[in-house]
């Protein structure tokens, strides 16, 4: 692509569509952007649009398709095509910093995130000069500029908090540090500075804490994995100045928005996210200002309202007090009942109480409220973090801390029954409190394992949970009821008698019902099976509700119902699958919730596999139902859903027992297109899909098809050439080889190993070996010891002595799985004692040693060394807004043994083979045990020989 006017203007045209409502427009132009995006100047073009554009819109578009288009392609995986060429590669990086700081500050948020993704590829080694480019930058005195570069440099540095520590981590940190350390304190030092000298001009204020939170992110990410020097010897500076900081009045740069934090509170709240690093991490070296940052938190907890926008601010310096009182050295500073007492009283009770604005957040999207609350996300939360600090001083202060609680508890109760519709809210404070106080150690499956014992949990629960959750009027108190059932999920080893709340409650306002299907996932099939008809009616009917139609937790609670039930679902199965296929068609539309989605599929299978389990015959009504949908997804590409459908459909032709239905052969040519291989999130699906039409339908393909195998080889040769998918190539050509008449493919054998021996020579791999051996042995099983042994001869001379001598022999023990273990046994047990050439000429002397490794398989552990420089990346791992594969645990696939029927027993197939061989050649077979073979191996062998009931002649 040139860079020219016209391409500029195509361009914009095309960007201006993919921002359509209506996807006939917007999905052709999404289509046709990804199209071109492999040609040379493309992200050029991009790059100059966002730059010369008068549009701001088009602009901004151009940022954002940018973004993705490095996030999608600039990783190069090895063995798959570079995505970008070197040309566009080093303009992009010589242009991109230069055109991120001079554009507004929009584009620059997305262009910052385009050099963090370049970076975390390139940086060091491809992009030395990237750090002193940023930070000669520093220089410029220009603030837009310089946040430019501290929001780039927090954006590629802030991996450091969460990456293994290694010594080429810590290399490149340590390069960082070199470079950036001193100009970020010198920079640190000026801007605080510059805050006093424009004190009273509101709008550089704010420019300036922009910075200094940029600042106080970098500060934490540096200081993530270990105490640097550098910041170990400038700790004063940057102490004293974070307290300062931290003092400063609330109310500078007060704004009138109640629910937004503030710049003020946002640089505040990293401060005491910074000092609780210190605190945990580096106590020793930070001992002597923590007591100045508990006092200045304390103020600031004291001093801060109950406004939303100091949520963050006050979570994280209570978060702060709760890392300190977790901490044996610091006990004296809470031991002290006056200070316990206060901090009960002022820091924790007023940050337990539900307030207006949690009230409208969970009216608002209650879904995700639950998602936080249950789930254990809040963690920015003020009750999330007041619950952190009561579990930290109960620590060391369990009865002191329960006994000032209890006075609250009952305090709030009282309030509460005085007139409960008005003050509903001190009970749920109570019940709050109660719940923080008994939980010590807690899994989510098994709710609480360690409970405080100076509560009485089972009587709290009779006297103030029970009649709520009994209360006929199921729209009262809707937030009563849904603590009341936390209580249960979180106690429900302390606690029982309260199934029949479940499904009183599951029609009622999508609170409850969110919180009564993600109580649904503890239940036992016993539990749940008498309320099978109104259990299933109320959660589909819960799915109508406003706002539910696609709730996560009601799908999920479905899902896991159909997996509880099994076959007491079968009576329902058709009004059942009618509701999900028209789920699956209006949400297909517009795929927003991926796990509603991945929840939806999985009960799609769990009915097929139920139904088809006690009715093979079902499957076609199951067809009838989804192919209509199926159709829909894959004529209009919803990428999200296709490898989703291929499972599907997989599980549906794997139920056939017969041929290959024609509805299924028409589709087949269809999944050859390269098109679908080139998203790494279909491979896993297509290849599940296509060994289901080898296992199910080879003779049809071979017969109607037989023009197809070329295309069904050229996906397996795509497949081998990738480090990253090797695998699947491999479980595809072993289908080819298990199931296709063998005269269908005799043509192409020698080219399928001159193949794979190309592949050895250029890139051996662990993975690649063991799925190779796999491969050969299976081979031999299905045409024989002779013919494997002639196609390696026939590629070149003696080949077949190398593979033993330097691949089966030396490396059969890595073979892991117990059937590809069974399948290389019986292969290797063939090349011992049916292959005329391992016992007439020079491979005899490799007889015994292959024989002692099959041993080895049976008796040693397997070896599961890899090499330090082999390194795979996961499809999931892939960067990218590719969808990628996530694999349906309900249409998985039984474990297929090839060799089932043939072999029971290895051990005992090898000496009847033995055995058989050696009445074939009498004497010959003892003397090479004998003589070559080492002692315990030996008398492993006849330990096989002696339970086998045979012996050699």
């Amino acid at each position: 692509m040139e860079l020219s006017d016209a391409n500029l203007q195509t361009l914009t045209e095309y960007l201006k569509k993919t921002l359509d409502p209506d996807p006939a427009i917007r999905r052709p132009a999404e289509k046709f952007l990804e199209s071109v995006e492999g040609n040379q100047n493309y992200p050029l073009l991009l790059l100059t649009l966002l730059e010369k554009s008068q549009d701001n819109v088009i602009k901004v578009c151009a940022s954002v398709t940018f973004k993705n288009y490095i996030k999608r392609n600039w990783r190069i995986v090895e063995d798959e095509p570079n995505k970008i060429c070197e040309a566009d590669r080093v303009a992009i990086k010589a242009n991109i910093v230069h055109l991120m700081l001079s554009s507004p500050e929009q584009i620059q948020k997305q262009l910052s995130d385009a050099i963090s993704i370049i970076g975390r590829e390139d940086f060091p080694q491809k992009w030395p000069d990237l750090l002193t480019e940023m930070v000669n930058r520093f220089q410029s005195g220009d603030f837009h500029v310089i946040n430019g570069v501290l929001r780039t440099a927090h954006s590629l540095f802030k991996r450091y908090r969460h990456e293994f520590k290694s010594n080429e981590l810590w290399t490149e940190i340590k390069l960082v540090l070199d470079a950036f350390a001193l100009p970020l304190t010198n920079l640190f030092k000026a801007t605080i500075e510059l805050c006093s000298t424009h004190a009273n001009d509101a709008s550089a204020l704010r420019i300036l804490f922009s910075s200094l939170i940029l600042i106080s992110k970098l500060f934490y990410s540096l200081n993530f994995q270990d105490l640097p020097e550098f910041f170990e010897d400038n700790m004063e500076t940057w102490m004293d100045n974070f307290h300062t900081l931290l003092t400063l009045d609330n109310k500078l740069l007060q704004t009138d928005d109640e629910e937004e934090a503030g710049l003020l509170e946002l640089l505040k709240s990293q401060i005491c996210d910074n000092a609780a690093l210190y605190a945990q991490k580096y106590d020793e070296e930070f001992q002597r200002y923590l007591p100045r940052f508990v006092t200045a938190i304390w103020n600031l907890l004291v001093t801060t309202g109950q406004e939303v926008k100091y949520d963050l601010l006050v979570s994280n310096a209570i978060q702060f007090l709760a890392s300190v009182c977790e901490r044996p050295h610091y006990k004296n500073l809470f031991e002290d009942q006056n200070t316990l007492t206060s901090i009960c009283e002022k820091v924790i009770v007023p940050n337990m109480e539900f307030r207006a604005a949690d009230e409208e957040a969970f009216e608002d999207n209650s879904e995700e409220y639950i998602r936080r609350d249950l789930e254990g996300s809040d963690i920015d939360t003020r009750r999330r973090a007041a619950c952190d600090l009561v579990r930290g001083l109960c620590k060391f202060f369990e009865g002191p801390v329960t006994g000032i609680f209890s006075g609250y508890v009952n305090s709030m109760l009282q309030e509460y029954a005085k007139n409960p519709s008005v003050n509903w809210k001190h009970k749920d404070a109570a019940i709050y409190l109660v719940t923080s106080l008994a939980s010590k150690a807690q899994t989510q499956k098994h709710g609480i394992t360690q409970a405080n014992e100076l509560v009485n949990l089972t009587e709290f629960f009779v006297n103030h949970i029970l009649p709520d959750l009994k209360s006929a009027n199921v729209n009262e108190f809707p937030v009563l009821k849904a603590d009341g059932i936390k209580y249960i999920m979180i106690f429900r080893n302390q606690v029982s008698g309260f199934l029949f709340t479940i499904y009183h409650l599951i029609s009622s306002p999508e609170l409850v019902v969110t919180e009564s299907c993600f109580f649904i996932y503890s239940f036992t099939a016993a539990e749940i099976a008498p309320f099978v008809e109104i259990l299933l009616t109320n959660l589909f009917k819960a799915l109508t509700l406003p706002g539910s139609s696609e709730n996560e937790y009601i799908m999920k609670a479905i899902m896991r119902s159909f997996s509880l039930l099994q076959e007491a679902i079968i009576p329902y199965i058709a009004t059942l699958i009618t509701q999900l296929t028209q789920k699956l068609l209006a949400v297909s539309k517009n795929p927003s919730k991926p796990h509603f989605n991945h929840y939806m599929f999985e009960a799609i299978c769990l009915s097929i596999r139920i139904t088809c389990k006690a009715n093979p015959a079902a499957v076609v009504n199951f067809e009838e139902a989804l192919f209509l949908a199926f159709t829909e997804i894959l004529q209009n590409d919803v990428q999200e859903f296709i490898p989703y459908v291929f499972q599907v459909m997989s599980l549906l032709l794997e139920t056939h027992k017969n041929d290959i239905p024609s509805s299924y052969m028409a589709l087949f040519p269809h999944l050859l297109q390269p098109v679908l291989w080139e998203r790494t999130g279909n491979i896993p699906a297509l290849v599940r899909l296509l060994q289901a039409f080898l296992e199910r339908g080879s003779n049809t393909i071979a017969s109607a098809a037989a023009d197809k195998i070329p295309g069904l080889l050229g996906v397996f040769q795509k497949l081998i050439a990738s480090k990253a998918n090797d695998h699947q190539g491999f479980y595809l050509l072993n289908s080819i080889i298990e199931h296709m008449p063998p005269e269908s493919v005799d043509q192409y054998r020698k080219q399928i190993f001159i193949l794979l021996f190309q592949r050895l020579q250029n890139s051996k791999t662990t993975k690649f070996i063991k799925s190779f051996l796999v491969f050969i042995n299976l081979y031999c099983i299905k045409y024989g010891a002779l013919a494997l042994q002639e196609i390696f001869d026939g590629i070149q001379p003696k080949m077949f002595g190398m593979v033993l001598e330097k691949i089966i022999i030396p490396e059969i023990q890595k073979v892991s799985g117990n059937v590809e273990k069974k399948i290389c046994a019986v292969g290797i047990t063939k090349l011992l004692t049916e292959c005329p050439p391992m016992m007439d000429t020079e491979y005899t002397k490799l007889w015994t040693p292959l024989l002692q490794s099959l041993i080895g398989l049976f008796e040693l552990p397997e070896d599961d060394t890899i090499p330090d420089e082999e390194h795979f990346i996961d499809i999931e791992d892939t960067p990218g807004y590719q969808t990628a594969f996530s694999q349906l645990a309900f249409a998985g696939k039984k474990e297929h043994d090839p060799v089932g029927q043939m072999v029971n027993n290895p051990k005992i197939h090898l000496a009847q083979s033995l055995h058989k061989l050696s009445t074939a050649c009498p004497g010959r077979v003892p003397s090479m045990v004998s003589t070559s073979l080492n002692a315990e191996a030996l008398q492993y062998l006849q330990g096989y020989l002696q339970a086998a009931s045979v012996t050699l002649l």
